[in-house]
C-alpha cells in the first residue's frame, strides 16, 4: 500500500518577533488605596511561535526592560527602579515564558507560563484577545497583535516595600494588573 494515498496534514507554525514601537506593557496599582497609579515599561521584546492550525501548541516570550519603566514621576521612577522594588541593577529584566495555551473561544485565550521578576518566577495566565487575522503593512510586512491581561500579587516577587498611612492602610496596594498590547512581525 503507497503511502501517498494517505492524506497527511503538515502544520503551519510561523515566528513573529515583537514590534517594540507598537507594544507596550503597562501596569496599575492602588496608590494610598483609594485611586490607582498607571505605568508602563517602554522597551518590550520578544516572539511568538504560532501554529496556525493549532492554537494550544502556540508558543510566546517577551522580555521587558525593568529600566524603561514610566509613571510620568521621575521621583517615583526612580524609587520603583531602587532596590526597594524592581532592582534593576539585579535584575535588569522581567520576562513571560508560555507553556500552555488553552481556547477559551474564538479570539479569547488563556496563556499560562512562567513570569519572572526581581529575580522570582512565579506561574501567571494571561487572558489574551487574539491573534487578530494578519494583515499587510504599508511596507508588505506581515503583522498580527495580541491583548492580554493578568493580575499579582507583587509580595510574591519579593516586592515588599510599603509605608503605613497615618490613617491606616498602606501607600502601596498589593495586587498590580499587567496588561500587554503587544503586535508582531512576521519574521
Amino acid at each position: 500500500m503507497s503511502t501517498a494515498a494517505i492524506p497527511q496534514t503538515i502544520p503551519t507554525t510561523t515566528t513573529w518577533n515583537i514590534d517594540p514601537v507598537h507594544s507596550v506593557a503597562e501596569f496599575k496599582v492602588k496608590h494610598m488605596m483609594i485611586a490607582h497609579v498607571k505605568g508602563h515599561f517602554s522597551r518590550v521584546s520578544g516572539a511568538l511561535t504560532l501554529n496556525e492550525s493549532n492554537l494550544d501548541k502556540s508558543h510566546i516570550e517577551a522580555t521587558i526592560d525593568a529600566a524603561s519603566i514610566e509613571t510620568r514621576d521621575a521621583q517615583r521612577d526612580a524609587h520603583l527602579r531602587s532596590a526597594d522594588f524592581l532592582d534593576v541593577e539585579n535584575f535588569p529584566t522581567l520576562c513571560f515564558k508560555s507553556d500552555h495555551i488553552r481556547i477559551i473561544r474564538d479570539g479569547e485565550l488563556a496563556v499560562e507560563g512562567d513570569l519572572t521578576m526581581h529575580g522570582v518566577t512565579r506561574k501567571a495566565v494571561f487572558m489574551v484577545e487574539g491573534p487578530t487575522p494578519p494583515t499587510k503593512d504599508p511596507w508588505g510586512n506581515t503583522r498580527v497583535a495580541v491583548a492580554g491581561t493578568t493580575k499579582i500579587n507583587r509580595k510574591d516577587f519579593g516586592l515588599t516595600w510599603n509605608a503605613a498611612l497615618e490613617t491606616g492602610g498602606i501607600l502601596v496596594g498589593e495586587e498590580v494588573t499587567i496588561t500587554l498590547d503587544v503586535e508582531f512581525v512576521k519574521a
